[in-house]
């Protein structure tokens, strides 16, 4: 759209007409509703960030009332929950993550429920050193545990071109596919909890993985979008005022 609008500057300048006005016209209309766009879509976001803040201060949900939620209709994403069960650490998996400049990977890790379900659950962050299960058995303890963290809805697809497919051989994840991790932990899809616990940050035996690593800072830059599409509209109205008078004089 700057190079359009660079293109009309020049033919303002060189030859003024009625199909000129008509072209500035368009581009003003939609450069003006590219800003307001961006305006309305500030508001959506910090109506999304504050209704974020306001489910993660609330008390622990149960793994029934998340479900019943979503099957609602309603948005379950960062919605506090607590759910017990026995981890399957043989089958867990691993997604491709940095943590504070580290490379390494979030491990999800299959729960395996009391109704016979299973629900993957992101465990926290290790260090590439680390990937190997046996750098910390400590953190691989067996037996009912409860964890609390943060809801996560499933993805149907990969959400870019640009990130890289998956390797389910590998176990190695860029994307969280929960069908493909269901399948390489084999489990049954009618024995799938179809959503994922983020972890919080208490502690596991020896420190790893590293919980409470859910990103929470959902980028707000819409303003300057507005700024910018409005400013360009307006650098459009300047300059073609200034060649209109040129001409008219």
């Amino acid at each position: 759209m700057p190079g359009l609008v660079r293109s009309i500057v020049v033919e303002a300048r060189r030859r003024p007409g009625i199909g000129l006005i008509i072209a500035i016209g368009i581009a003003l209309v939609i450069l003006l509703s590219l800003g307001t766009w961006q305006l309305e879509r500030r508001q959506w976001k910090e109506h999304l960030l504050a209704e974020i803040e306001a489910r993660r201060n609330a008390p622990p949900a149960t793994l029934a009332e998340v479900e019943k939620r979503a099957a609602d209709g309603a948005d379950i994403d960062y919605l506090p929950m607590a759910v017990s069960g026995t981890f399957d650490h043989a089958r867990e998996q691993y997604f491709f993550a940095t943590d504070d400049g580290q490379v390494g990977y979030y491990i999800y890790t299959p729960l395996r429920l009391a109704d016979g379900r299973t629900l993957f659950v992101n465990r926290g962050f290790v260090p590439d050193a680390m990937k190997d299960p046996a750098t910390r058995m400590a953190g691989q303890g067996e037996g009912p545990v409860t964890v609390t963290g943060l809801a996560r809805t499933k993805l149907a697809e990969k959400p870019s071109w640009v990130v890289p497919e998956n390797e389910p051989a590998k176990k190695l994840y860029f994307w969280k596919d929960l069908d493909a991790m269901a399948a390489d932990a084999g489990v049954a899809g009618d024995k799938l909890v179809s959503l994922f616990l983020d972890a919080d940050a208490t502690p596991n035996p020896g420190g790893w993985p590293k919980g409470g690593v859910t990103q929470l800072d959902l980028p707000n830059n819409h303003l300057n979008y507005a700024f910018t599409w409005y400013g360009l509209a307006a650098v459009l109205v300047v300059v073609s005022v200034l060649a209109f008078r040129r001409k008219a004089r």
